[in-house]
């Protein structure tokens, strides 16, 4: 579950200058590395139009704040462990290159999993990990959907038809070849496959519903932070679909994909920004709530790393 560019080329965030931030503010002991979430990707190419981020204006805004920036990329669709087997030899290669022995991992939704993965495998590589808009515990929408896959209906047919093409699409914008397996990427993120993944990779997850979980395991120190609400934004085409995708939950508070609950790993910063499952990473084109700044939340992020030695 991640952002997806539903339009060619809107106007993108710019990221607050040095001057405002102060250049040193983000500049945290470790590298930072970003880690997309389902129908991810880096920056799609998309010939004359331009290019298209997923991490829209964050970035630059952590970069202008002093901070040094990673951004990866795995498959768009498939397990969470298959993902991090993925994320390893990049890690391990960004550890090199920059002489350092850690990393602080960020992920957005599906990328927690990714990042958690990592972390479980090897700690001692790992400074911090964030969890943003993650189903750490499952999310209700693939249950439902796990229900329509069962069920062999039509919904399954047509959102299992969409993810392959979305893949292809990903591949293709990126020049990218990662092994896409969309039931795979589905499955890992519903109730069963995420409490079995929870079994294998238990650090940071609340041993109580809603609850917040151990903040530091073998050294590694666990955030998340994550909004409620589909609809912010009449302009932005995102919400009119998280307003359907969010149905599923009834009553709970959700983001669109990810219950409010679900969202908690380790420090809860905060669980209810007004902002929706693309919000997170300020898609699309920017077009979010009034209320809250989602580019901010990473760069005070880093900064808190950074006042926390990391």
């Amino acid at each position: 579950m991640g952002a997806l560019m539903w339009g060619a080329c809107t106007a993108q965030a710019q990221p607050a200058s040095a001057d405002a931030l102060g250049v040193e503010g983000s500049a945290t002991r470790y590298p930072i590395v970003l880690v997309h979430g389902m129908m991810g990707f880096d920056t799609l190419d998309l010939g004359w139009l331009g290019t298209y981020p997923y991490w829209d204006g964050i970035v630059d805004a952590l970069r202008a704040d002093g901070a040094k920036v990673h951004v990866v990329t795995v498959s768009a669709f498939n397990s969470s462990e298959v993902r991090g087997a993925q994320l390893l030899p990049q890690i391990e290669k960004i550890l090199r290159d920059n002489h350092v022995t850690k990393v602080n991992l960020i992920g957005h939704s599906h990328g927690s999993h990714t990042i958690r993965y990592v972390a479980g495998q090897h700690p001692e590589w790992v400074a911090s990990v964030t969890s943003v808009a993650g189903p750490n515990t499952g999310s209700v929408f693939a249950d439902w959907m796990q229900r329509q896959v069962r069920d062999d209906t039509w919904a399954a047919a047509a959102i299992l038809g969409l993810g392959r093409w979305v893949a292809r699409f990903i591949d293709w914008a990126t020049d990218t070849q990662w092994p896409q397996d969309v039931p795979a990427g589905l499955a890992s993120l519903h109730s069963e496959g995420s409490a079995d993944f929870n079994r294998r990779f238990p650090a940071g997850v609340p041993a109580e519903p809603c609850g917040q979980g151990q903040t530091e395991v073998q050294g590694v120190r666990y955030f998340s932070w994550s909004g409620v609400g589909v609809f912010h934004h009449a302009l932005n085409p995102a919400d009119y679909l998280m307003s359907l995708t969010g149905l599923p939950f009834g009553d709970e508070p959700n983001d669109g994909l990810v219950g409010r609950c679900s969202s908690h790993l380790g420090q809860v910063i905060r669980d209810d920004f007004p902002m929706n499952h693309f919000h997170a990473v300020n898609q699309i084109g920017g077009l979010v709530s009034e209320e809250v700044d989602p580019v901010m939340l990473y760069v005070e992020h880093a900064r808190r790393l950074r006042g926390l030695g990391l």
